[in-house]
């Protein structure tokens, strides 16, 4: 989870604290079944509200056999539209958390949560006047949502387009919400379902996004022009993949497409990381200074070992949560020393110019590095 979609000349940083990120119980208010395979979870605002952004998710901390798990699901709630927060959770296979939560979780439960973060937003201004096409995949819909009650109850003259892909028509998480929103906000928001397994009176389209496919849809979706037309896409890997292609035949600007990832991508991780570590540095243990919350803590990192595992193991309560250098919670700024990074997908240029890493996939190059976090 990682990019926000800002122009170059608005693009901010969030305030840095200097007490870290904060961790929060909040009691579930609601559980609702959203599909078979899909819930959403309704947290209910503690006294102090906690206030985030379209497109942000909440880092979840539930103990389960005997372990402390974490993982980022996207908000799908609107700070302007909903008074408590919302996140979708929608089952994997083999997935820890995911698969526990739908089985056990019930109103009137604490969760612990770590407050909302997240770069795969936007600022809304109502004489604004601007088109969102959204490409969204399975539980891909969840910042879309949020994104979407945001834009049409606080931008009346932007419009969204959304081409949803699923595997059936029994899968469509927010189906009927979607409808809702259809109806009350006519004409400016345009929903194209895409199913991968049709039934046979389906009226729309189905199968594998092609570039066919692609050119039919915009043949249905009103042309803005680039000036005023962002893309955002966030879904399976192999979609947005096959996204960005059929953009890019299109001629569509890079500079307009923004992408959301719930996963790391499917590169050669090992080739990636030799690429990424320069010859003249030598793979041994370092010394790596880090300084959290008013303290200051060094741990000795082995090569195979990232700063955050280095860190867990010794007992440094750091921030993290996926673990994939996509959702940016372990953020650190070094001020000294160089950072090798597996994945850098959670950090724009500007953040990586300025000297941001990310411990969960960073490891030490020279014997000075120093990290603060927060």
């Amino acid at each position: 989870m990682a990019f926000g979609f800002f122009k170059k000349s608005e693009k901010k940083e969030a305030p840095v604290s200097n007490s870290g990120p904060r961790y929060h119980d909040l009691k579930v208010k609601n559980v609702i079944q959203e599909t078979k395979d899909a819930i959403s979870i309704e947290f209910q605002q503690p006294e102090m509200k906690i206030t985030y952004k379209s497109g942000q998710f909440l880092t979840l901390i539930v103990p389960i056999q005997g372990k402390e798990v974490r993982r980022a699901y996207s908000l799908c709630s609107s700070p302007f539209v909903e008074e408590n927060l919302i996140v979708t959770v929608k089952r994997v296979d083999n997935g820890l958390m995911s698969n526990w939560l739908p089985d056990n979780i019930k109103a009137g439960d604490t969760v612990k949560i770590m407050e909302p973060m997240g770069q795969f937003t936007t600022e809304f201004d109502k004489t604004r006047k601007r088109h969102l096409i959204m490409f969204a995949g399975g539980s891909g819909i969840t910042p879309m949502m949020s994104i979407i009650k945001s834009l049409l109850t606080q931008e009346p003259e932007s419009i969204v387009s959304l081409i949803y892909c699923n595997r059936d028509i029994d899968s469509i998480i927010f189906k009927d919400e979607l409808a809702k929103w259809e109806t009350n906000y006519q004409g400016r928001l345009h929903v194209i379902h895409v199913l991968d397994n049709a039934p046979m009176n389906w009226q729309g389209l189905s199968g594998l996004l092609n570039p066919e496919m692609l050119k039919k849809l915009f043949e249905r979706i009103p042309d803005w022009g680039i000036d005023k037309t962002t893309y955002l896409m966030c879904g399976p890997e192999g979609m947005m993949k096959n996204v960005d292609t059929l953009l890019a035949q299109h001629s569509i600007p890079k500079e307009n497409i923004f992408r959301e990832s719930f996963v790391q991508g499917t590169i050669d991780k090992e080739k990636k990381q030799e690429a990424a570590t320069p010859s003249t540095y030598e793979k041994k243990a370092r010394e790596v200074t880090i300084r959290y919350d008013g303290n200051e803590y060094k741990v000795m990192v082995e090569p195979n070992r990232t700063i955050l595992e280095t860190a867990l193991d010794q007992g440094i309560d750091l921030p993290f949560s996926c673990q994939s250098g996509l959702c940016t919670a372990c953020r650190g700024k070094a001020l000294s020393g160089k950072v090798k990074l597996d994945e850098e997908e959670g950090l724009s240029q500007s953040e990586r110019d300025e000297g941001y890493v990310l411990t969960c996939v960073g490891h030490p190059l020279t014997d000075d590095v120093v990290i603060e976090i927060g």
